[in-house]
């Protein structure tokens, strides 16, 4: 049986589609039209042409090999229209479910890639069919690839074959190249010969074969004005023709046969056309009409509940489903577990699994690989029963969100249902939700259960597939699953808490805010309720005439923006500010730590949030350790009550420096900042010299401070706006100095704006591990939300490629660890710093392998910097 490869010219034809209709939006105001188009397109090519084999291939970016020949090329399209751009990442979301693979290649073109995939003719049994609306793919032609060419917008094609071009064009495949550099092409920039039009071209070519032909018989050449003009552009002619001619060899790492092409799933279209308002396109696709919220019979499914675990239920390759009701895993109960495999799907009680040695060493096993829904939930809830699984070879939920960082959810039915698996239920259709949460009969836990392991079994592969195709599987097999793993033990060992230090401090920050609410009241003339807005601002405003800054619909605001303003204004002021730091510290940090502590062991279990920020830096929760204010002295000084958790040890942190800036100088690749860099110059001096054009020496206080604020504002895309909030200046003086930083650091600019067209090219940003954030955005015709996604593409791979840079060093930090056979181990990562408890006979070793590990965990273009300080708690530890 022959195979038929179908080869898409993406661009070509999406751009055709957008001509071609109105502008249509979906009911999120997306636009919707190119996309529908291709779509209706693309069935018709999977009904009529039956492929085998299929890609669609697109252009990578505006700059080709062609233009280190000709700057020019294409030099006179229109810029692509915004509501156009937007629709690209969308078409390839498309293209993901429809399971048709999709290619773009640096620095080359569709075309190129087409034309190269197109030499699988030489072998025997490949038929090939390309479609495209650009006619410099005819060049490809020949007996076994035709080219179909769209005409009328997108509703009707035309197939190219080798006799039929000779019988419409009079020209042979290969003469294409010829005809296109003689006549040139405007939309492409392409210069030919001026004057020379199709029925000329042909004509010459009839009589002299090729271009080169045509020249060496110049003198043959009838009319004298005809021989002036191609004498005259011999050399366009010819760079038309290098131009024009595709490249068959680009080095492509797609192969003909990879792009075998089975089917698309219609329930799988039918949520993604749904979602898009394609309604027209359902009946088409023959899959699930009905409208969203009605529900559908669900597909039985067997389940074994089992009394007894035996080693005969396992293959070596199972899904693992620990089920607990409620958030906190650490303090929650597990009410069974489901396994799925080849065999079947089993359920099991949990009093049942966790008292069964043949489930413990099936689990404890290195050899039986696991499927499981967040392997750091995993490890932790069964490390609490004594087990340590291992052999986690899959992650959905990690998996889920390398795929879509911006996604709100997910869990297994809402990832299930976005992959087209429809037949898991919602918890909070089993359970209840909030306070009504129950746990039904046995046989509706045991189906909802294994409905999620069997989804698990089922998913996994594809979900791996879709991280492959999107450069990611290396980022989520070598960084985030060892990660997830380390993160469960070190929420599993918990950090000390000194109770009667915390419960000293709270006593402390009572008094304190009892006196600061005397000295209030003395200044205010009366006692009022510090706490009570309606009885603040009449005090405020009416009675110590402070200037009003802004009105609410209840009376004056005395928010913390507006007081701030009015700092200076009276005494009265920075003590109310003051009285609210200190009551949030003694509600929110030390009341609000003592009630998580674990009242058996004295210590916390943060739960580490590894899936949940888009830039993919960690964070916090119950309690968010994160968020400990140390501006405050008192704040810092809370650090005090997290000790070590053994006597003779000591707390050990260790902080990268100026990480982000340290990326952005790699990634924008600037000369003056990495040499700043390299040289280990105080990067805020420095900025200051180069920006207020002074030496070292005249620097002043005020120039670092706002150099460093700039610094930092850069990293985080910060607007002349928003520099001028930060540093009370006006925004002319502001826009000023950035516009000067700018010019100081061309290579930040030059990043900055190729970063944001890069965006709009392909509707996400990449860090330098390859984690992905998708920007929807970037193309809005909203001002403000355009401008959110421009500073969040300049900012996102600055931060989540630090936020890769630490994970990375908290995995090369634990082998190390294990490596030195040391007894000290990592307890918390906050924002650039680890912090790790040690004996204090380790504390040499600490000092010398913690920043090397750190500062050489990746190579940049400048050293990473570590700082590390140690002492007997957290707070010492600085």
């Amino acid at each position: 049986m022959s195979n038929k490869l179908v080869l898409i010219d993406g661009n070509s034809i999406i751009y055709r589609a957008f001509f071609a209709l109105p502008l249509l939006n979906n009911d999120k105001g997306v636009y919707t039209n190119a996309v529908y188009g291709f779509t209706t397109m693309l069935l018709r090519i999977l009904e009529e042409e039956q492929p085998t084999h299929i890609l669609v291939a697109f252009d990578a970016g505006k700059t080709t090999f062609r233009h280190e020949t000709y700057k020019e090329y294409k030099g006179g399209r229109q810029k692509t229209p915004p509501e156009l751009s937007e629709q690209f990442p969308l078409l390839k979301e498309v293209l993901d479910a429809f399971s048709i693979p999709h290619y773009q290649l640096e620095q080359y073109e569709a075309d190129d890639i087409i034309g190269t995939l197109s030499t699988v003719e030489k072998e025997d049994d490949w038929n090939v069919t390309v479609i495209s609306g650009d006619k410099d793919l005819l060049q490809l032609t020949s007996d076994q690839v035709t080219v179909s060419l769209t005409k009328k917008g997108i509703s009707e094609v035309e197939r190219y074959t080798p006799a039929f071009m000779k019988e419409k064009m009079d020209i042979a495949p290969d003469q294409i190249i010829d005809l296109k550099a003689l006549m040139g092409d405007k939309s492409d920039n392409i210069p030919g010969v001026p004057g020379v039009g199709e029925k000329t071209a042909v004509k010459l070519l009839k009589q002299f074969g090729t271009l080169e032909g045509i020249y060496d018989h110049i003198e043959e050449v009838s009319g004298k004005k005809l021989k002036e003009k191609l004498t005259t552009y011999k050399d366009e002619a010819f760079l038309s023709k290098d131009l024009v001619t595709i490249k068959r060899d680009s080095p492509i790492t797609v192969e003909p046969k990879e792009l075998a092409y089975g089917g698309y799933d219609p329930n799988q279209l039918s949520g993604m056309f749904k979602e898009l308002g394609f309604q027209s396109l359902l009946d088409r696709i023959g899959g699930d009409t009905t409208a969203e919220g009605t529900s559908e019979p669900m597909k039985e499914i067997d389940v074994t509940i089992l009394r007894e675990v035996t080693d005969d239920i396992f293959t070596g390759k199972e899904a693992l489903v620990a089920e607990m009701l409620g958030e906190n895993y650490h303090t929650g109960t597990i009410e069974g577990f489901g396994i799925s495999n080849e065999k079947g799907n089993y359920f099991i009680p949990a009093e049942v699994a966790l008292q069964s040695a043949a489930f413990q060493e099936w689990a404890e096993q290195y050899d039986n690989k696991k499927m499981v829904f967040d392997a750091k939930k995993t490890l932790v809830v069964l490390l609490n029963h004594g087990i340590h699984i291992k052999g986690i070879d899959f992650d959905m939920l990690l998996a889920s969100y390398l795929l879509n960082p911006s996604e709100n959810n997910h869990d297994i039915p809402a990832i299930s249902n976005r992959l087209g698996k429809t037949d898991v239920l919602y918890d909070e259709e089993v359970y209840g939700k909030g306070a009504k949460q129950k746990v039904p009969e046995e046989q509706v836990l045991a189906e909802h259960i294994i409905r999620k392991t069997a989804a698990l079994y089922a998913l996994e592969e594809q979900m791996e597939e879709k991280l492959k195709a999107n450069e990611q599987l290396e980022l989520y097999k070598e960084l985030e699953m060892p990660l997830a793993l380390i993160l469960g033990e070190m929420e599993h060992l918990g950090v000390l808490v000194d109770i009667s230090n915390l419960e000293e401090m709270g006593n402390g920050l009572k008094q304190r805010l009892q006196d600061l609410e005397k000295e209030i009241h003395e200044l205010a003339g009366e006692p009022f309720n510090l706490n009570s807005p309606k009885q603040l601002g009449p005090i405020l405003f009416e009675k110590l005439n402070l200037p009003v800054i802004k009105k609410t619909k209840t009376g004056y605001s005395t928010a913390a923006d507006v007081l701030e303003q009015l700092e200076n204004e009276h005494e009265i002021i920075p003590k109310l500010l003051l009285y609210r730091q200190l009551g949030k510290l003694q509600s929110t940090y030390i009341e609000g730590l003592l009630k998580v502590v674990d009242p058996h062991t004295n210590k916390i279990h943060t739960r580490f949030n590894q899936a949940l920020t888009q830039t993919g830096r960690l964070s916090s929760m119950e309690p968010n350790l994160q968020n400990i204010p140390i501006r405050l002295e008192e704040g810092r000084k809370i650090r005090q009550a997290f000790v070590p958790a053994k006597k003779g040890w000591i707390m050990f942190a260790a902080d990268y420096s100026q990480i982000e800036l340290r990326v952005l100088a790699h990634m924008a690749n600037d000369d003056k900042l990495i040499r700043a860099f390299q040289e280990d110059l105080d990067i805020h001096t420095q900025t200051a010299m180069d920006v207020f054009h002074v030496d070292k020496e005249g620097v002043t206080d005020s120039m670092r401070r706002q150099a460093k604020a700039v610094n930092f504002g850069i990293v985080y895309g910060i607007s002349d706006y928003g520099l001028s909030q930060s540093l009370g200046i006006t925004r002319k003086e502001a826009k000023k100095f950035i516009d000067r930083y700018f010019e100081s650091y061309p290579g930040v600019k030059s990043y900055m704006d190729e970063i944001i067209q890069e965006a709009k090219h392909q509707g996400y940003v990449t860090t330098l591990m390859k984690r992905r954030r998708y920007l929807p955005d970037i193309t809005s015709r909203n001002f403000n939300k355009r401008s959110f996604a421009e500073r969040t593409a300049m900012n996102t791979p600055i931060q989540g490629s630090a936020a890769d840079i630490i994970k990375k060093a908290m995995i090369d930090l634990y082998g190390r660890l294990e490596e030195e056979n040391l007894n000290a181990r990592m307890l918390l990562q906050v924002h650039d710093e680890l912090i790790l408890e040690a004996p204090k006979e380790e504390l040499e070793k600490l000092m010398e392998i913690v920043p090397e590990v750190m500062e050489h965990t990746v190579e940049l273009h400048i050293p990473l910097k570590v700082d590390y300080a140690y002492g007997d708690s957290w707070f010492d530890a600085k």
